[in-house]
């Protein structure tokens, strides 16, 4: 185990071994999500957070206006409806081909205290760069920034151009029926070792995991799986994991995968 201040203090180099990263203080636990739906009260990071503009898809993934992320994630309590956003996942791999998982914080509004792939997250309408849609490119920027913020990966080692567009995927989930998630999800993977630096705000563990060893982990895990993770995991995940050497020819961007 390895403490994240400590961690912080010396960015590790590569994936040259299996990390297991957790900061979590007793006052950040007591920050149930129970607690934080019932009262309002949320991190103010995250909270300000959620002040940023997503992109507003149709179910074609056509951009048709923008909406606060407080907006898009909130659960419609009569229709169960949450409004339909373009976001992105990343997997990150390791040139041995083991891949990041992270264990999101305590802190997150959405989803907190679960596993998930290295990076989930959103272009934004904000910043007229990640609205641009030829190849990608909006999404792929906002990845280099959502790594380097989540995970302190330096922006020099993600360059746009280093990630593989693989397919994108329609899901909905209600969650915890106050904050939810309706998404075209833009899948994106990444084989390189690169530096860590996590923010504790938004991760508290970080794991890498063998592709032989998945389901041993994924049935250890003392916390839920975020849906869009599960949903990948059971769909896709092994067979992309399988042919990291030959990803071109699972390509599928004109095709819009709905996961239930």
């Amino acid at each position: 185990m390895i403490v994240l201040s400590r961690l912080r203090g010396s960015a590790l180099r590569g994936f040259h071994k299996h990390i297991w990263v957790r900061n979590c203080s007793s006052a950040a636990a007591a920050a149930t999500p129970e607690s934080s739906t019932m009262t309002g009260v949320h991190d103010a990071q995250q909270a300000l957070a959620l002040k940023e503009n997503c992109i507003l898809v149709d179910p074609n993934d056509n951009a048709i206006g923008a909406s606060s992320k407080a907006d898009c994630h909130r659960v419609n309590g009569e229709t169960g409806a949450v409004k339909l956003h373009r976001a992105f996942s990343v997997f990150l791999f390791n040139c041995k081909g083991e891949m990041l998982v992270q264990r999101r914080s305590v802190h997150k509004i959405t989803f907190p205290d679960t596993y998930t792939n290295a990076c989930c997250s959103h272009p934004l309408h904000d910043i007229e760069l990640e609205r641009e849609e030829a190849n990608a490119i909006g999404v792929r920027r906002a990845a280099q920034r959502r790594l380097n913020y989540e995970l302190g990966i330096p922006t020099e080692q993600i360059q746009p151009e280093n990630f593989h567009y693989l397919t994108r995927i329609h899901y909905h989930n209600t969650g915890d029926g106050v904050w939810g998630e309706h998404e075209i999800d833009y899948i994106l993977f990444l084989q390189k070792d690169v530096d860590l630096n996590p923010n504790e705000n938004e991760v508290s563990e970080v794991r890498f995991v063998k592709r032989n060893e998945i389901d041993k982990a994924v049935n250890k895990f003392d916390a839920p799986m975020t849906p869009w993770f599960r949903l990948i995991l059971k769909h896709k995940l092994k067979e992309w994991w399988d042919n990291l050497h030959q990803l071109k020819k699972f390509e599928d961007t004109k095709f819009i995968h709905r996961f239930t």
